[in-house]
């Protein structure tokens, strides 16, 4: 038999036990933070956030004509919107090429827009199993061939790639080979030029008289960078050395040093010239070893349709060290092909706008693309044209 006193605690506690319930039931339909600022209309419509669900890497081996490639990938096919496809260097993988880049707040951002991609060359993943001896490493040429088969494994419509140094002369190449498969390319460090004979003596000379993490390095850092032996310098000689297989290292540099020059040519200077059709971003460290390669490339794409950005370190000390002037520049990038919440592409979108893809033509250039309602987009002011990504001829240049 219970005392006043107890039924009134009793009471109190029922009481208690239903506000925390109601309180913990209101928690779970209540987000942590609005997705957009003034416009939850449009995102109730809208599938361009991935769900909860959709946000873990989830990793792949996918079968492709010249043997598996390890994928890992972030989210699932939304609509015709492209994903982002990523292809790392000589001596790296997808972690140690482009995690610090992708893991930077605002870059995040931008990319849970879309579906996330990064391939990893044949034998470069961590953990990969060493190849045999004797093994054919595949031709450059065939590295992007093996690309369409990702495409189709996730049913991507197309893709947005970003590759550095050979991942770039990959998707390149695969650009050229597959263009209905491409949206925009972001190019860091790409040589289109194949060794010549004193080239090839040169490298040879060097793998006899250095290591190979630090043939690799000498590739991809400036000799002012290696001199001064930064501690991400440091980093790196540490990683490749390490993390990523030797012997399938070595295989993968010897097919890169002995590819072929890229077929391209810009429009109207030969007979038949062959270019990427898509939008561009070069992207070039000052006295990287791939600048002079970088200039020659942009002076063989289209002009109304590339954008060169110079930054003051090399590419990999920007994505390591500076991820936030790349991301900027991608963010521009991305809203110059037409991914911006406002109808004019001289507006400045922000990253957590919703990206919808404006209509237009996939062949039109980026100074004639369709606003929301189908209207050329008024002509962008001097001012305005220094944010607004995609005008002929554009070049920027960023310190580290």
């Amino acid at each position: 038999e219970r005392t006043w006193p107890d039924l009134c605690l009793a009471l109190a506690g029922l009481l208690l036990q239903e506000m925390t319930m109601a309180g913990l039931h209101e928690l779970r339909f209540t987000e942590e933070k609005p997705l957009l600022r003034g416009q939850d209309a449009e995102l109730e419509n809208s599938d361009v956030f991935l769900s909860t669900v959709d946000t873990d890497w989830k990793e792949h081996d996918i079968e492709t004509p010249y043997g598996l490639l390890h994928v890992v990938i972030r989210g699932s096919p939304k609509g015709n919107r492209p994903a982002i496809l990523t292809y790392h260097d000589v001596g790296l993988n997808h972690k140690l090429c482009f995690n610090t880049f992708f893991n930077y707040e605002d870059m995040q951002e931008i990319t849970k827009h879309f579906v996330v991609c990064h391939v990893d060359a044949p034998g470069q993943q961590a953990g990969a199993s060493q190849f045999p001896q004797g093994y054919q490493y595949p031709s450059m040429d065939q590295l992007a061939a093996m690309l369409p088969s990702v495409v189709q494994h996730f049913g991507f419509k197309y893709v947005i790639g970003i590759g550095v140094g050979a991942g770039a002369y990959v998707l390149a190449k695969f650009a050229l080979i597959f263009p209905d498969l491409v949206e925009g390319l972001v190019l860091m460090n790409i040589d289109p030029n194949g060794k010549g004979w004193i080239d090839w003596a040169a490298a040879k000379l060097s793998g006899l008289t250095s290591t190979l993490p630090d043939i690799v390095l000498s590739h991809l850092f400036s000799q002012e960078e290696l001199m001064n032996n930064t501690e991400l310098v440091q980093s790196y000689r540490q990683q490749i050395g390490s993390v990523v297989n030797q012997f399938n290292l070595q295989l993968f540099l010897n097919m890169y040093n002995g590819r072929r020059d890229l077929d391209i040519n810009r429009p109207g200077t030969v007979p038949n010239a062959k270019t990427l059709r898509c939008p561009v971003m070069l992207v070039v460290g000052d006295n990287a070893p791939a600048e002079e390669g970088v200039v020659e490339c942009n002076s063989k794409l289209d002009p109304t349709n590339t954008t060169f950005l110079k930054v003051g370190c090399s590419a990999h000390s920007a994505l390591s060290l500076q991820p936030g002037k790349l991301t900027e520049a991608f963010k521009y990038f991305l809203q110059g092909m037409g991914y911006t919440a406002r109808p004019s592409l001289c507006a400045r979108a922000v990253p957590s706008a919703s990206m919808t893809r404006l209509a237009r033509s996939r062949t039109a250039s980026l100074t004639s693309a369709s606003s929301v309602d189908g209207t050329r987009p008024r002509a962008c002011t001097h001012s305005e044209s220094t944010e607004a990504m995609g005008q002929i001829n554009h070049t920027m240049e960023v310190s580290c």
